[in-house]
């Protein structure tokens, strides 16, 4: 059985005010072509760069999240080769010193190894669509700050691989190191994949897909490349080292040119920019603001408030979802209280939140939130009325008590009260009496959902069960 073999290469736009080596403004959203340009980024005969400190803290909280050694001393460095949207003709980059190496991101209780994280100016791009004779080169993105991330080939699976990137996507944010928008480009991964028969120590001949710049883009173009590499093999022919792009409308791998070695790119020390030295005391500044990672709060929420991994995924994924949520429960005193916030920010909060489009505009209070669930558990409100009011709250503000009052929702949990209705359910509904009778067990609950629809959902529904039981017995 062939057993694919997979490792990343994930370029990541850093948030900064200006680019790595100049002042130009670092706007992913400008939409007119070279605006964002100066001399520096442009290349013009005669200029210097000057390293951005914000994009070098950026990575260095990254690597420290990640787990990453830290290189005290290490040097930028020139990548030569030509391409139109290079104007330097070469970048600058990281290749024998980079800022660190040698850490772990944690997926599905499995630690996937990473070689290194460097830094280094992302090119500018190449326009070609409605053009048939020439490309059009727009330079904004130009020493852009890009991180490159690169995993060590730990990675055996479609899913293992969706994971990484969306756990790292998601650190990211939380680091507030870049909005890591890959529709935007801010974040681009690359595939390395080879096959090899499970058990063999060599591994197979690695191929290269470039510039996959979505999730399902990254799983579909493994999903091709295995079925791709499996039918090469099975055919008794060789698999060649080669970088591949992937066609988003065919869902297709196509060859681009020969693979690169690093001797190709001539790299060599940039005599324009200085060694950078890290003290300790540098590092743990930057160490002190790292905040709590998604990993570690979906562990605090699963322990802490005895939620499903489903529940604290939820809440990590979705942070202001999450902190909502922990202001609810920092106003419930009991076990079952929380399980039951979660329940309804999850399920009912939730899709209020879709149906309205209202991510950033909750009108709903915690305060408030917690007053509506401390009146399910004591009974005073059934589960439909709760649905109701969360509507109501969620649209106005205002509090449940008061909407109870206003709408005159309170339940009746008055057993004679329930009992003169429940005689009226059983005379109207004499056949569903006598099955019950008979040993039916579900015509109670038909005869139980009578006396709420009778009342609105107003009726206690335990208590209502109770009375229609002593009655028909």
């Amino acid at each position: 059985m062939l057993y694919p073999t997979i490792g990343l290469e994930i370029h990541i736009e850093l948030k900064t005010k200006s680019k790595m080596f100049c002042s130009c403004k670092n706007d992913s959203t400008e939409t007119k072509p070279n605006q964002n340009i100066c001399p520096v980024c442009t290349a013009q005969p005669g200029v210097l760069p000057i390293a951005n400190e914000k994009a070098i803290r950026n990575l260095l909280k990254t690597a420290l999240a990640l787990n990453c050694e830290i290189r005290n001393y290490n040097i930028f460095e020139r990548k030569n080769y030509f391409y139109p949207d290079l104007p330097k003709g070469y970048q600058i980059s990281q290749y024998k010193l980079p800022m660190s190496k040698n850490g772990w991101l944690e997926i599905s209780n499995t630690k996937i190894g990473i070689e290194r994280i460097h830094l280094e100016e992302d090119t500018g791009r190449l326009l070609h669509e409605g053009f048939e004779d020439y490309s059009l080169v727009d330079l904004n993105r130009a020493g852009v700050p890009l991180m490159e991330l690169v995993t060590l080939p730990d990675i055996h699976s479609v899913e293992s691989a969706r994971e990484f990137v969306e756990e790292l996507q998601l650190l990211l944010r939380y680091l507030d190191v870049s909005s890591a928008n890959m529709e935007k480009g801010e974040m681009r991964v690359e595939v390395n994949i080879s096959l090899a028969k499970q058990g063999d120590k060599k591994l197979g001949t690695k191929v290269e897909i470039k510039n996959l710049n979505s999730i399902k883009s990254v799983e579909k173009a493994i999903e091709y490349e295995i079925k791709r590499q499996s039918d090469v093999l099975e055919r008794g022919e060789k698999i060649v080292q080669e970088t591949r792009g992937w066609h988003d409308t065919k869902q297709i791998t196509f060859s681009q040119r020969s693979k690169e070695s690093a001797h190709d790119y001539r790299y060599f020390p940039d005599p324009d920019l200085l060694p950078l030295y890290f003290e300790e005391k540098y590092l743990q500044e930057i160490k002190a603001e790292i905040p709590e990672l998604p990993q570690q709060k979906r562990n605090r929420f699963q322990r802490e408030f005895e939620l499903s991994l489903k529940e604290a995924n939820l809440y990590t994924t979705q942070r202001d979802l999450g902190n909502f949520f922990e202001k609810v429960v920092s106003e419930l005193d009991k076990k079952e209280q929380i399980k039951l916030a979660s329940n309804y920010i999850s399920s009912d909060l939730q899709a209020l939140l879709k149906e309205k489009n209202y991510i950033d505009r909750v009108y709903v209070t915690p305060e408030n939130f917690a007053e509506l669930i401390g009146l399910i558990d004591k009974g005073e409100i059934s589960s439909k009325i709760a649905k109701d009011l969360l509507k109501e709250m969620f649209l106005t503000g205002s509090d449940p008590s008061q909407l109870i009052e206003q709408k005159g929702l309170k339940q009746i949990g008055d057993s004679q009260e329930l009992e003169k209705l429940a005689l009226e359910v059983i005379k109207q509904n004499q056949q569903p009496a006598n099955d019950y009778k008979a040993g039916k067990e579900a015509s109670l609950q038909f005869l139980v959902g009578c006396m709420m629809k009778e009342t609105k959902g107003r009726a206690n529904p335990q208590l209502a069960q109770d009375v229609l039981k002593k009655l028909l017995k």
